[in-house]
This record gives C-alpha cells, structure tokens and sequence, in this order.
C-alpha cells in the first residue's frame, strides 16, 4: 500500500491461490482482509492508493475488479490490480519494458515491449506446462527414483532422499498427493535434486541441465536478442543452477540484469502512476 507520504507499510501473511481458483475471489478476499486487520487504523485511514499483485487476474478479471472495488470502498482510495507476473515485472525493471523470467515452483516469461505490447511463454500450471520450474526439477527427480527402483532407469543418490522424505519409496504416490498440493510437495523435492547434482550425481545433473534448457527456452520464446533479462524466483538461490542458466541466457544473446526493486515496489509503482508500459493490463477502480 502507498502511503500519504509515499512510505511502503509492508508485512507477511497468508496468500491464496490465485484468481484462477474455483473459490478465488474469497480467498483472496479472506486472505487481504485478514491482513488489512493487523494493519494499524492511523495507517489505513490515510492510504492514498492500492497496488495488488495476484495470481489469475488475467483467468479472471471479473473475480479480480470485485476485489479491487471492495478495497476501493473499504479504503476509501483508487486500487490497481495486475497479475503478480507483471507486478514483479515492474518492480525488476523499475517500470521499463524488457522481460523476466521467473523461476519458482512455476515458470512464466513475460516480455513488454516500449509500445506496452505483452508476450507471454509457458505459465501454464504443473499439468500442462511450468517446465523447467521447482515443480518440474522435484518431480522429475522422484520420478527418476522410481525408473530406477523399477530397472528403468539408472540408480541415482537421489534414491535415499526419496524414502527418506516419504517413509519409502512404495509411499512416494501418497505423501505426493495426500496433501492436496502436489506441485508445492514436488516442487519442496527440488532442493535435494540441485545438491545432489552440486555433489556430482549424474541423474540430478541431468535434470538440472534439461531444466536450464526449458527455461531458456522460455525466456528466448519472448525476448528479442539483446533485451534485457532479469530472471527472479527461488531457483535462483542455488548458485549452482543460477550460474548455468545466466550462462546459457547470454549465449542466446540475452542482457541479463539485476532486479533494480521486488514486487512490493512494483505494486507501489502501478498504484500511483498511470504512465508505465503496463497500464493498458491494469484493472482500476
């Protein structure tokens, strides 16, 4: 939320699945409310504008325009809502077209251009796309566990992590799924893939290496040679992984560049400007 004065009151709470969510629009609600009550009343009661970045916007606008004139009226100021893609977006490229890569559980591209024309690559959720993602490395290696366990495949240290993680391997269906949120307990596997690829397994250095591949595939599908390029998301904090993707962005010729501010700065952003590249994909109330 921007301020009167243009300070950033920020806090952690927590989220919700997302716009494309059959129950979105509650929990999203219910998500944003829960926060807002924490908020001291001296803060809310001087909010100029609200900036939200969330998943889904685009799967459902109607859903996220709800949202956003329910904290107009409950706020008493104007709102702007984006997807959280183009919030972050913002914020990396402090406003400027380019694109970027995300590589987290999921895996999208967004690429903006000067004329504020959007191009997208993959983001399509762990059944029909994310390659390359956290998602993607975890299952790809509990996967490789079982060819292994079955003679398909060639053994891999990832095999003791595997039973250690799921009491054993006959479990791994179960404790995948029995939670309700398989991409999040497969993508919670990728870690143990990246370390054991850093300690030299082959089978996790092949993954990784097919992960790289799709993800800059991702990222060349909507960027022009010589764009800029900043990659954010939780693969990053591997060293390991973050070193060979940068290396294989610039060898497609791609300008890799550090995010100048996060998402919280984007949403800041698009709250109190209308002049940004992106405006024409902001839903405002």
């Amino acid at each position: 939320m921007v301020l009167g004065d243009h300070d950033v009151f920020s806090g952690e709470w927590p989220g919700a699945p997302g716009f494309a969510d059959s129950d979105g629009r509650r929990l999203a609600l219910q998500a944003i409310e829960n926060a807002l009550s924490t908020v001291p009343a001296p803060i809310l009661n001087s909010v100029d504008c609200i900036g939200i970045g969330a998943a889904g916007v685009d799967a459902n606008r109607e859903s996220a325009r709800y949202v956003a004139e329910h904290l107009s009226s409950t706020l008493n100021a104007p709102a702007a809502v984006l997807t959280d893609v183009l919030i972050a977006h913002i914020g990396a490229l402090g406003g400027r077209p380019g694109t970027v890569l995300v590589a987290g559980t999921g895996a999208v591209a967004y690429g903006l251009d000067a004329g504020g024309v959007l191009s997208r690559a993959d983001g399509w959720g762990m059944w029909l796309g994310d390659d390359g993602s956290g998602r993607w490395i975890g299952q790809e290696g509990l996967k490789s566990v079982l060819r292994a366990s079955d003679g398909r495949g060639a053994a891999t240290s990832l095999t003791a992590a595997a039973a250690d993680v799921a009491g054993s391997l006959d479990r791994l269906p179960a404790y995948v799924s029995g939670t309700g949120q398989p991409g999040r307990v497969l993508a919670s596997f990728a870690p143990v893939v990246l370390a054991h690829a850093d300690a030299g397994d082959a089978v996790a250095s092949a993954i990784v290496t097919q992960a790289v591949e799709l993800l800059t595939e991702t990222a060349v599908a909507v960027a022009n040679p010589d764009d800029a390029v900043c990659v954010l998301g939780g693969l990053m904090n591997s060293p390991m992984l973050a070193e060979r993707l940068l290396h294989s962005l610039a060898a497609q010729r791609l300008r890799v560049t550090r995010p100048s501010a996060d998402a919280l700065t984007g949403a800041a952003m698009i709250a109190s400007r209308t002049d940004l590249p992106h405006e024409r994909y902001a839903i405002r109330v």
